[in-house]
């Protein structure tokens, strides 16, 4: 009872101060702290054994951090700052701008207005996969993609909704969540996109731009009958500027194919086509920043203009170490606390010992706990990464594949961050759209349930 009495106790903590706007990492990692000092003086056993022990209480809690940073920064950590470097250094040459440009082209042809928001949600998740950022992803879109929507007819708010959501699922091995949901389901990562999460992200892909479209036409035309949308609600109110990771230079049209470069060598050498080859991750990041350095000095014809550029890159994986990676980190801190509490492994084996209940039942409850924590704190990574260490022992508990579990949670996550007022996507879309971030959850929370209920079920009868 005391373990559990930690569990919530540590929960509750965490989540006030992040949504207090607390530093995440470091919310997660002394609330972590916190609970193995309590664990420690409980118990008295050490946290750490082994030749890694300090032989002090004191140190050796200290000393979990220090193994979970050493083991993330040389395995999945170094993998994701490779893939923030490499975003960065494809905003930087103008690669990711001359990619949309191409994929939201088809659009101009769509000349039914609300049928057209399915079809840019589309899209914009199709460049998820290859753009993993979602607020990256989202300053694109808001100078593409919303003021052709907006143009054609629909209103702001509706626009502004379908950029909002346009990464929710998180889908690609460019995605940090994918990243570590492969990781501890054993799969390389093309296996766990192509074979696990694809089928899964598509049937929830469809089911959200079917919401887009119904959902879209059915508020624009109720609250303009309502008075809370008026004409001008149609009409965009000032130039949307390029801002941020969307303020790149333009790029040559055959750009486009750098930043799929690193999905389809990893494709083409897996075990899906070619094992003959094995690709790792950063092998083919670095591979890809090379033929891209090529590329644009070929194009440029400017070795030093070329190589200034390169320093997008580098920078770029410092800020993803500091952000992203550090925030795995200390999230695993405090999973580990949650877990040596013994609250966890007592839930884990309530629930898998109900009645009539199993797999399924235990899915459920982390599912609902993933959308929670994403949608509390506004952050997918934040959420995921703090509770995902806890999946091989959930699936584990009822006899399921760590992957069976793994996918519906991971794709939650993304799912429910695009329902929060705090999300740093849905705040940078509000500001851009002139709109209030509770008015666009109030549109993306339908939607994005129908997309949440289309991923359960999904995952059920596929995986």
């Amino acid at each position: 009872m005391l373990g559990i009495f930690l569990v919530i106790a540590g929960v509750v903590l965490a989540a006030y101060l992040v949504i207090k706007r607390y530093y995440a990492p470091w919310a997660l990692l002394m609330v972590g702290i916190l609970l193995l000092i309590c664990v420690t003086l409980i118990s008295g056993d050490p946290l750490v054994t082994g030749k890694k022990a300090t032989h002090s209480a004191v140190f050796d809690i200290v000393q979990v951090f220090t193994n979970l940073l050493q083991s993330r920064a040389a395995g999945i950590g170094m993998n994701i700052i490779c893939v923030g470097g490499f975003a960065y250094y494809m905003d930087k040459i103008g690669a990711t701008k001359a990619l949309v440009r191409i994929c939201i082209k088809p659009l101009s042809y769509v000349h039914a207005p609300y049928l057209l928001l399915g079809f840019a949600y589309l899209v914009g998740q199709l460049l998820n996969v290859f753009i993993p950022s979602a607020v990256g992803l989202g300053m694109l879109l808001m100078v593409t993609i919303y003021p052709l929507l907006v143009a054609v007819g629909v209103s702001r708010l509706s626009a502004a909704t379908v950029v909002a959501t346009a990464s929710c699922l998180d889908l690609g091995p460019a995605s940090g969540n994918s990243l570590l949901a492969a990781e501890i389901s054993n799969l390389h990562v093309m296996e766990f996109f192509i074979q696990s999460q694809l089928p899964v992200g598509v049937v929830a892909a469809v089911v959200i731009a079917a919401g887009h479209v119904l959902l879209g036409k059915f508020f624009d035309k109720r609250d303009l009958a309502s008075g809370r949308l008026t004409v001008d609600d149609f009409k965009l109110r000032t130039e949307v500027k390029q801002e941020g990771a969307a303020a790149q230079p333009d790029a040559p049209v055959y750009y486009a194919i750098l930043p799929i470069l690193p999905v389809v060598l990893l494709f083409v050498f897996s075990k899906l086509v070619y094992a003959g080859v094995r690709l790792e991750v950063v092998t083919a990041i670095l591979s890809c920043a090379f033929i891209a350095f090529i590329v644009d000095l070929l194009t440029v014809r400017s070795l030093r203009a070329c190589t200034d550029r390169t320093k997008a890159m580098f920078n770029g994986m410092g800020k993803i170490f500091s952000s992203t990676v550090l925030l795995i980190v200390c999230a695993e801190v405090f999973a580990e606390g949650l877990k040596r509490s013994g609250g966890i492994d007592t839930i884990l084996q309530s629930v898998a010992q109900m009645q009539g209940a199993g797999g399924v039942t235990m899915l459920l409850v982390m599912f609902l706990i993933m959308a929670l924590a994403a949608f509390v704190t506004g952050s997918g990574n934040a959420a995921f990464f703090a509770f995902s260490p806890l999946l091989p022992q959930a699936a584990g508990s009822v006899g399921w594949a760590t992957v069976t579990m793994a996918v519906p949670v991971q794709l939650a996550s993304g799912i429910a961050r695009s329902m929060s007022p705090i999300a740093g996507v849905v705040m940078a879309v509000s500001g851009i759209a002139e709109v209030s971030p509770f008015e666009l959850v109030r549109r993306t929370i339908p939607v994005m349930a129908g997309g949440l209920v289309a991923t359960f079920i999904a995952s059920l009868l596929i995986l």
